[in-house]
């Protein structure tokens, strides 16, 4: 039979405990070590992916910008010129022709007053608009104003300005007591 003898001067203890919790720990450390590697693998992932996408970007944009410039080289010279501004003349033409003046002296005649009558029309197209400029004759001051408010109540006519109001020559005939000048931009085309 043999008997233990513990000859040390300290009995013996045990390091369960220190083992049991270092490993758990150590299990603890192991998951954040994974959940914070697989975090950082997809982040470098997403940022590959932008990389690639914007890389993409920049070459065409080298390309858009190597076309821009051969288009500018090609609109430069003289004869593409010559037919910029002809195609320009051409659509100031077609701009001009393109207002309905049939509409416009329709929705004139929905607002003109009793006692104005209008003496000259000019439309002039600017940055896309129709600007309308008006010499109207007005049989009363009164009258002249129910234009001037009428025309800036309507739908058509917009930023009404009233450039000058004068009293024209007393000829025979003439019924007309103010005349004022106008401008307004039309709407409808």
């Amino acid at each position: 039979m043999k008997a233990r003898l513990n000859l040390s001067t300290k009995p013996l203890e045990t390091h369960r405990r220190f083992l049991g919790t270092s490993g758990i720990v150590g299990a603890v450390a192991a998951l954040l070590f994974l959940g914070f590697g697989l975090h950082v693998y997809f982040v470098r992932k997403a940022e590959e992916t932008a990389r690639v996408r914007e890389a993409g970007v920049r070459e065409e944009l080298v390309t858009l910008e190597s076309q821009r410039r051969d288009l500018e080289q090609f609109f430069a010279r003289p004869e593409n010129a010559k037919l910029h501004d002809r195609s320009a003349f051409l659509n100031t033409l077609i701009d001009e022709q393109s207002l309905n003046w049939t509409q416009m002296f329709m929705d004139l005649e929905k607002i003109l007053p009793a006692g104005v009558r209008v003496l000259s029309i000019e439309p002039a197209h600017e940055k896309g608009r129709v600007l309308v400029k008006f010499v109207v004759g007005a049989s009363s001051d009164e009258a002249g104003l129910k234009f001037v408010h009428a025309l800036e109540q309507s739908s058509a006519f917009s930023h009404v300005a009233l450039a000058n109001m004068r009293t024209p020559n007393s000829a025979p005939g003439n019924p007309d007591k103010t005349e004022l000048e106008l401008t307004a931009v039309y709407s409808k085309s």
